[in-house]
């Protein structure tokens, strides 16, 4: 195969949780400007329809629902899969993007908190593979996965940043090591299952670093924060068949701040 014919998606179908915005809006603009039809969610459907419009003035095949995937009660998992079957037929390409934090120190920690990152982070993450698995990737013995984990899942904080997110660094490594344990059972099943760490993007969720965003600056070898188009190579990577012989494992996206 070419060069181009490894990175193309043409035809494919990905599935982009938390798609409208910050980093899931970058990687659904990616795959699909490399031919995949796009597929997400988001809680509002305003926020849907809105995005949806915009790749297809792009150029891009898309659409989606309003689906809150951060509670279980009317099994939103099957509701999102159904609806992107019932749309694309199959689903060949997961990226499990969307996530939650919470900031409070460990010694006052609300267990609400900590089930509320818990499950969108990880049991969501699972729970959603393992169906898009079953039904589509295993019986076709084809698929990519791809879980949007955080440089936060491969350390906890130091004592002096003022930040307090030991639910969303646990559920993130958690991410991390689902991915490698997944990868290892479905790779008789050619699927490729991959995490993505990014460092710190300046999105809605990375709101409340703001306070320390200089100090990761200084801290990071490139100089810089996260832009909008820093998740879109590694994401078009780990999509297409240029990845086919790389599974489990967690990419770093942050300028080099998880390295030094």
């Amino acid at each position: 195969m070419s060069v181009m014919q490894l990175f193309d998606l043409t035809g494919k179908v990905a599935l982009i949780t938390g798609g409208t915005k910050g980093l899931g809006l970058q990687m659904a603009q990616a795959l699909g400007e490399q031919g995949a039809r796009i597929f997400m969610n988001a809680r509002k459907a305003d926020e849907v329809q809105q995005v949806v419009a915009e790749l297809k003035a792009r150029g891009i095949e898309a659409d989606g629902i309003a689906c809150d995937l951060s509670k279980p009660e009317g099994n939103p998992i099957t509701t999102l899969v159904d609806a992107a079957e019932a749309r694309f037929g199959t689903i060949d390409i997961l990226i499990n993007n969307a996530g939650t934090t919470w900031g409070e120190p460990a010694a006052e920690h609300s267990y609400a908190g900590w089930q509320k990152v818990m499950y969108l982070n990880v049991d969501a993450c699972f729970l959603l593979a393992q169906e898009v698995a079953r039904r589509f990737m295993i019986p076709r013995r084809s698929g990519k996965i791809i879980n949007i984990a955080s440089i936060a899942g491969l350390k906890g904080n130091g004592p002096n940043t003022g930040v307090h997110t030991a639910a969303y660094n646990t559920s993130k490594a958690a991410a991390i090591n689902l991915t490698r344990a997944l990868a290892g059972e479905w790779g008789a099943y050619n699927i490729n299952v991959n995490a993505i760490c990014p460092g710190y993007f300046p999105t809605k969720l990375a709101k409340g670093l703001d306070h320390v965003a200089e100090s990761i600056i200084k801290g990071t070898p490139m100089g810089r924060v996260g832009g909008e188009d820093d998740i879109k190579g590694v994401a078009l990577l780990l999509a297409s068949e240029a990845s086919r012989h790389i599974s489990g494992q967690a990419i770093a996206v942050d300028g080099g701040y998880s390295a030094v």
